[in-house]
């Protein structure tokens, strides 16, 4: 039988169902997470709405039934209301700062009578439409500053508004569309310079008070300073194509190094970070000479990433302690291991650990978590619940949890490669950069490899708008993949 070549394919039947199957599959092991957590020695009926447990069923039901209605909706309206949602969704983040209702220090939250609603998490999937309009627009390019400002723009409005509702853990998730930046052309140094920073942050503050090799020299500002000075000669080579410069400013700049710390250790004792320090200022003399004498700006560039990195490493110490707030420093300081304070703000995280190490490979099995039945662990059925994950399926059940979310993070990545437009490439890469960002850093936190900023793992945490934030950036993105083959008239 010969098909009609002017029948439009189905949405049905264009559906990425494999994605559909990973949601639902993660919202059963999300669902019974929450029961795990949530549920109390006697309580006889998981499913009441008197229950945790049980209000989730309502959640997950509301959330299948928006993203049915978001996949009768047609593809093209997402396209052309992107900005008029992004506006909208601005105006209710501006409301919410001034609120009356603060919840836990936090005025990220709108009181409806008996629903409580969260705008920050709606705000996410409004700001990947703008973004993706935006890029998507005839003439934009990244690479060039002024459009790079106006697409940062977008992003940082809402974080700046989100910091203001006291919610800083949800405003530092936007940071994750500089991952869609990089893909669309941003330049990898940017990236590369706020990992170095990071670096710079955790080597300088965790050992600065530790002596190298029994000389005066600060351990911490010896590795950072040393690795300014290799990080800049090595962008000499790759973003300058001078290989030979390279090796040569390099052999100098650990042979002095070296020679330095040699006498240090076994002449006349002193800081080897003044001889770093002096002469990181000779390599940023010899950057600016060579790019005056040969006009390639890139060695300005480098010479302002050096200044700039040894400017951050100093002014590090000052940030911590008296420009952040006492508990924010406490959680920094234990992370790093400067601290315990096992009662105060790192007791969460020794709890959640303590609660997935007793779930051993197989777990204790479903509601039978001691740790979790009697309250060890705070928030343990929303930004700690995957520690409910570890102490009942222990570790293959987490294993498998994170196995079902890098498998949706990679199809997101397959289904944006395949868009046919540039605005579903660029949602599509923002939808899986979101959840890329938050499973890592859920994770990372309850583990203790990352900062206590609290965030909700998708589909597992408990609550409606982080739910219905989720449903709604997932199915957009699957709406529009669905109409990639539809023919434009």
């Amino acid at each position: 039988m010969k098909q009609n070549p002017d029948k439009q394919p189905s949405v049905l039947g264009s559906l990425d169902w494999m994605t559909i199957l990973i949601y639902l599959a993660l919202l059963t092991f999300g669902w019974l997470s929450v029961c795990g957590a949530s549920y109390t020695y006697g309580d006889t009926d998981i499913f009441s709405l008197d229950t945790r447990s049980g209000m989730q069923i309502v959640w997950i039901g509301s959330s299948i039934l928006l993203g049915l209605v978001i996949l009768l909706l047609d593809d093209r309206l997402y396209d052309g209301t992107a900005y008029i949602i992004y506006a909208l969704l601005l105006l209710v983040l501006l409301a919410t700062i001034f609120n009356p209702h603060e919840i836990k220090g936090s005025r990220s939250w709108l009181v409806l009578g008996p629903l409580r609603v969260q705008p920050a998490e709606f705000a996410k999937f409004a700001t990947a439409l703008a973004v993706a309009k935006f890029l998507s627009t005839y003439g934009i390019d990244l690479r060039q500053w002024k459009h790079f400002a106006i697409a940062c723009a977008i992003v940082i409005l809402p974080m700046l508004m989100i910091i203001g509702q006291k919610e800083t853990g949800s405003a530092l998730v936007y940071l994750s569309f500089f991952l869609m930046f990089y893909r669309e052309g941003m330049t990898g140094s940017l990236l590369f310079t706020a990992v170095a920073a990071v670096i710079y942050f955790v080597v300088g503050i965790k050992y600065e008070a530790v002596l190298l090799w029994d000389t005066p020299t600060s351990l911490g500002k010896f590795i950072v300073l040393l690795l300014v000075q290799v990080f800049s000669v090595a962008m000499v080579g790759v973003y300058c194509r001078d290989r030979q410069r390279m090796f040569i400013l390099l052999a100098y700049c650990l042979g002095i190094t070296l020679g330095a710390l040699l006498f240090s250790k076994f002449v006349i004792p002193f800081d080897v970070v003044y001889v770093q320090l002096a002469l990181s200022a000779i390599l940023i003399g010899i950057l600016i000479y060579q790019g005056l004498s040969t006009r390639l700006r890139n060695y300005f560039f480098i010479a302002a990433f050096a200044l700039g990195s040894i400017a951050f490493f100093y002014s590090a110490n000052y940030v911590l302690n008296d420009v952040m707030k006492p508990h924010q420093r406490v959680r920094i300081n234990v992370l790093l291991g400067l601290e315990e304070d096992l009662a105060g703000a790192g007791y969460n995280v020794h709890q959640s650990q303590i609660a997935i190490g007793s779930g051993g490979l197989g777990g204790k099995g479903f509601l039978n978590g001691t740790q979790t039945k009697l309250k060890f662990v705070p928030e343990q059925d929303t930004d700690f619940i995957f520690c409910t994950v570890g102490e009942e399926e222990g570790f293959f059940g987490s294993a498998g949890v994170l196995i079902l979310f890098l498998m949706l993070i990679l199809r997101l990545i397959h289904l944006a490669e395949r868009q046919p437009y540039k605005f579903g490439r660029v949602y599509g890469y923002c939808v899986a950069s979101v959840f890329l960002f938050h499973v890592f850093i859920n994770v990372g936190m309850v583990l203790g490899l990352t900062p206590v900023i609290g965030i909700p793992l998708p589909f597992f945490s408990y609550g409606g708008s982080n739910l219905w934030g989720f449903t709604l950036l997932l199915f957009i993105f699957l709406r529009i993949d669905a109409g990639r083959n539809l023919v434009r008239t």
